[in-house]
């Protein structure tokens, strides 16, 4: 990856809809290897979607719940259900293994509290857990789906 291939995927991650004209312009190349670029990309894998930015407010989804979960189970078929169980949770926007205090973070966007009450309940119901912490962001301070590209090799 070099140079331009970073501009190319700021260009993208600003906005995914940018014609390759308009990149191609951005990056000083031609519309043509600017789409080859592109198109490479999307192979390799780098580029792995192109998806839309919703405003969660908008759609009445205005509060995030960082959840810590904790487990005595510790085995590789115990986490495969684990998974299976999380994934399928819509409210589920990240999903993580942890090291340190939890075993795994997610962090879920619903309406309310009374929705994430119901979304804690079905958890609960669906898988067992040691101990299950609920903590509510107040405040958005920064938030970005954008990569930090210079430390891209």
């Amino acid at each position: 990856m070099n140079s331009i291939d970073r501009k190319i995927l700021e260009c993208l991650q600003e906005d995914a809809g940018l014609p390759v004209a308009d990149i191609a312009e951005r990056v000083g190349l031609s519309k043509t290897p600017c789409w080859r670029r592109i198109r490479h990309l999307e192979e390799s894998g780098v580029l792995r979607r192109r998806v839309a930015l919703l405003d969660r407010d908008k759609l009445n989804l205005g509060v995030t719940v960082f959840v810590g979960v904790k487990t005595s189970k510790h085995d590789v078929k115990w986490l495969e259900e684990f998974a299976k169980v999380v994934v399928n949770f819509p409210e589920v926007m990240e999903f993580y293994r942890m090291s340190g205090d939890v075993d795994y973070m997610l962090r879920v966007v619903v309406p309310d509290i009374a929705a994430y009450d119901a979304f804690y309940q079905r958890l609960i119901q669906r898988i067992d857990l040691t101990d299950v912490s609920s903590s509510f962001a107040m405040e958005e301070i920064k938030y970005t789906t954008a990569l930090p590209l210079a430390y891209a090799g």
